[in-house]
């Protein structure tokens, strides 16, 4: 089992102070629930412990080997060339002009080709350029390169949005079958998808996290509104 602890993360934005103080633990074997409205920072938090974003205080700790907060990692990042955190951003990382089965080999040799060209739709997908698959393939096979990467956490950034249901349900699938091996630090407005797959919740307010265990708690965080 690995463990990502993540302590006293702070991020300001000019005078405004978008994380105040964040702290969670993420293991492998669960998928961590994040909730917010739309600037609270659930974005920034994740490129903060991805490397892409600097925040002004915290730290990160993997296990026993800590990373700073404080710069650009880039590609000299320990967590990108230790291959420990994968991320998925809200926009396409693809490039939208190649075929699909152009790609794979881009991220993945021999057997662990062939865990994604056999993987369901596949098929119907892999000799079509990335720009001719609708939102729902698009995102299901970003999906599916992130999570059969070799990083035992992986941070999901709206993996569920504007994705039609036949997708959707495969995404959900594919990610129950993950959780064995890897933690997931899964957030989307699409709520129900969220509260589905996950283990734990978390809802991101005024700059700190709250532990949530119920819709109701939702409610009373501000996220969801009563019925």
């Amino acid at each position: 089992m690995a463990l990502l602890q993540v302590k006293q993360i702070e991020k300001s934005f000019g005078k405004k102070r978008l994380l105040k103080a964040v702290d969670f633990e993420l293991k492998t074997g669960e998928i961590l629930g994040v909730f917010g409205r739309n600037g609270s920072g659930k974005s920034t938090l994740l490129k903060i412990l991805f490397g892409t974003q600097t925040a002004k205080t915290g730290s990160i700790k993997i296990n026993e080997s800590k990373y700073a907060v404080r710069k650009h990692f880039w590609n000299r990042n320990p967590v990108v060339a230790d291959e420990v955190i994968g991320y998925l951003p809200q926009f396409s990382f693809l490039s939208q002009s190649s075929k699909v089965w152009d790609l794979i080999p881009k991220y993945f040799e021999g057997e662990e080709q062939d865990l994604i060209f056999r993987a369901p739709r596949m098929t119907k997908i892999a000799k079509r350029k990335v720009n001719e698959l609708s939102l729902g393939e698009r995102r299901y096979l970003e999906v599916l390169i992130v999570g059969n990467l070799k990083h035992p956490f992986l941070l999901l950034d709206e993996p569920f949005s504007m994705v039609e249901p036949l997708f959707k349900e495969l995404i959900h699938e594919f990610l129950s079958s993950l959780k064995a091996k890897k933690g997931i630090l899964l957030t989307d407005h699409y709520y129900h998808d969220v509260w589905q797959l996950a283990d734990r919740n978390l809802v991101l307010k005024e700059g700190n996290l709250q532990e949530v265990n119920t819709l109701e708690d939702l409610v009373q965080a501000g996220y969801l509104r009563s019925k």
